[in-house]
């Protein structure tokens, strides 16, 4: 790998876009080595996963301009699926993803970001969608998540204007769930996965998987999804120690994943 790096610390795993001399930004090949090192992740021995960016200035400061610059019709809408897919995999991994946001998330890096579970900053970090003012809309799922995850009208507001927001402003309308002073970030992160990565995987999973699929269907079938999320945890191990322990008041000493 040329421009992400990979850390396992425990059952936390930790991907890293290192690619610094362009605010690691996003072009085919990082967007390529990003997807392998998902699928590199080892499912049994990972149960929470932080994404970072190298350096204090930049998470992702967006889709590389040079590469985009020359594209026809036809190359851009495909260059839009790549980062898309890669995007999408990111959001339906089967376990949570934590983005530790550590400065510019612009464009792609704002939209990365939005595809993981959870998001968190830096106190120095900036957001925004500022493709309308270079002739393009955003590509990434831009002009879908952020509107899920802030209301229509402030999406329309950042992505019409292309207005960069800080840190504080991001938390203001739930675009992030905390922020830090950047020397704790990672920290705070490392502090958050281990919180996810003591609890039963399963239950987590399930419930990661739970939340998405019922985001996208009406609320009658979405407590169906929830339902059987529900009851396919009484299969487990897991879930007998974990009640077992309660009743007992006692702790489960580790959960398996099984």
């Amino acid at each position: 790998m040329e421009f992400v790096t990979y850390e396992q610390d425990g059952f936390v795993g930790i991907v890293t876009i290192n690619r610094p001399k362009a605010l690691n930004a996003l072009n085919s090949d990082v967007l390529k080595e990003i997807e392998a090192t998902f699928d590199a992740i080892d499912l049994d021995a990972t149960r929470a996963v932080i994404l970072t960016g190298a350096g204090e200035k930049s998470f992702v400061a967006g889709a590389d301009i040079g590469e985009m610059s020359t594209l026809t019709k036809e190359e851009g809408e495909a260059f839009g699926k790549v980062g898309n897919d890669v995007f999408r995999k990111i959001e339906t991994f089967p376990i949570p993803v934590i983005a530790a946001i550590n400065g510019f998330a612009l464009g792609g890096g704002c939209e990365i970001s939005m595809s993981c579970d959870i998001r968190i900053c830096s106190d120095n970090a900036v957001f925004g969608q500022p493709e309308v003012g270079l002739g393009i809309t955003p590509g990434f799922g831009g002009t879908q998540r952020l509107a899920r995850l802030v209301g229509a009208g402030k999406a329309k507001e950042m992505i019409y204007t292309a207005f960069n927001i800080k840190a504080d402003e991001a938390y203001r309308i739930g675009l992030v769930n905390a922020v830090y002073p950047q020397a704790e970030l990672m920290d705070a992160a490392k502090k958050m996965a281990a919180k996810i990565a003591k609890n039963a995987p399963i239950a987590v999973r399930a419930s990661k998987k739970a939340i998405n699929e019922g985001l996208d269907v009406d609320m009658d079938q979405a407590i169906v999804v929830e339902e059987k999320a529900f009851g396919s945890c009484f299969e487990t191990e897991d879930q007998r120690a974990g009640m077992e322990a309660f009743l007992n008041k006692t702790k489960v000493d580790g959960f398996k994943n099984k």
